[in-house]
């Protein structure tokens, strides 16, 4: 187990939970609006549809667009997911190597981690943004709603670049770094 670390300012570790908060509720916000979407399309297809067949009415019976608007809400939820697992240390952690160095290195290590993962999920979130860059400059446009796509796809780069400033906060103040899951419970 690592030495216990100074605590982290008050306005970092304000600024980190209050980043968490919002990114949860942009998940929470983007997948209840696939819930209610998805469920509100299949209701009206299966209830609306044959009520209107049986009436003789003949019209749409499900939501225009659910399923693909459902997809551009999942690219939101999915990479604020990946700022949302660092801030809780729940995305997946590789054991390989943990013990080749010696345990009084380990803060020293971790913090090296958290600042060479910092700058990886930095280069990422720049490729991110060319994908997304080239997107706008090619004028790709959703086909169920004719709008452009790069507003959806911004959340890639931004899902990096959130995961990217909490390891560089980790590295900094490694009091903010959550507890690794097995000391959670």
């Amino acid at each position: 187990m690592t030495p216990p670390f100074a605590p982290a300012p008050a306005g970092a570790r304000r600024f980190a939970d209050g980043w968490h908060k919002a990114e949860c509720l942009v998940a929470v916000s983007a997948f209840g609006l696939i819930a209610v979407l998805l469920i509100l399309d299949v209701a009206g297809r299966e209830v609306l549809g044959p009520l209107y067949k049986l009436l003789g009415i003949k019209g749409a019976t499900g939501i225009y667009g659910a399923q693909k608007l459902s997809v551009y809400a999942l690219v939101l939820a999915s990479f604020c997911g990946i700022g949302i697992a660092t801030a809780t240390g729940s995305h997946l952690l590789p054991q390989i190597g943990f013990g080749w160095i010696p345990q009084e290195f380990g803060p020293t290590m971790d913090r090296m981690a958290d600042l060479i993962t910092a700058v990886f999920m930095v280069a990422v979130a720049y490729y991110g943004y060319v994908f997304v860059a080239s997107t706008m400059a090619a004028g790709l446009r959703a086909q169920a709603f004719n709008l452009p796509v790069w507003p959806f796809q911004v959340a890639i780069p931004l899902g990096f670049l959130s995961a990217s400033v909490r390891y560089f906060l980790y590295a900094a103040w490694p009091a903010l770094r959550p507890l690794a899951p097995e000391f959670q419970e």
